[in-house]
């Protein structure tokens, strides 16, 4: 697979780094205060996406960053989802605890600009909203009235999805020529499968 990373899995979708890090950051430990949450890694782990805004800031080139008591990088952002993306950066894979958002991941990724995890979290949250869109197809039934005589053209000419269901004998008869006919009830029903729109197919008018 072409590029840095490559992902795999499920849940634990991971990315591997095939690039090491620059030389002379190993070994070296960053403390990061992130909203008010210290933060103890290693300048390898932080470099493990090059472009990102973390690898940038403990290496120095380009950006500023005050400093608490401490020697910590100050970092104004939420810890609450600093953890998930450093973890990321350690192993490679993302693990969520179930009451986090995926929303707001994204928006740290974004922020830090860590594009493996920026495509990961997307790709889960388009399944996430595929999954919901697939809604079970819901029963429609009809009950249609009819005479014995029509019975046996009306269920074999039902068409558009609808099929036969039951049958019930009403109890009336009327005289029909020199005939004797019964009325029956036909109990039809058919499918309506909601689209993504959320707009329903409509029944036939032959069963209506």
């Amino acid at each position: 697979m072409e590029g840095r990373e490559e992902m795999q899995g499920a849940v634990g979708l991971r990315c591997t780094w095939d690039i090491p890090p620059p030389a002379g950051t190993q070994a070296k430990w960053v403390r990061l205060n992130v909203g008010g949450t210290v933060f103890l890694t290693t300048r390898q782990t932080l470099c493990r996406e090059q472009k990102s805004f973390l690898c940038r800031l403990c290496q120095g080139e380009e950006l500023q960053s005050d400093r608490d008591e401490t020697g910590a990088y100050l970092i104004d952002r939420d810890p609450t989802y600093f953890g998930p993306i450093l973890n990321f950066l350690r192993h490679g894979k993302l693990v969520l605890d179930k009451d986090m958002a995926e929303e707001g991941i994204l928006e740290e990724a974004e922020f830090y600009n860590i594009g493996p995890l920026i495509r990961i979290i997307k790709d889960r949250m388009e399944e996430k909203d595929y999954t919901v869109t697939q809604v079970p197809p819901k029963h429609v039934y009809r009950v249609l009235q009819c005479q014995e005589e029509e019975l046996t053209q009306m269920v074999s000419t039902m068409s558009d999805g609808w099929r036969f269901e039951q049958l019930v004998n009403i109890g009336l008869s009327y005289n029909y020529g020199n005939e004797d006919q019964t009325e029956f009830l036909c109990v039809v029903s058919k499918e309506l499968y909601n689209s993504p729109s959320g707009l329903s197919s409509e029944p036939s008018h032959k069963a209506k």
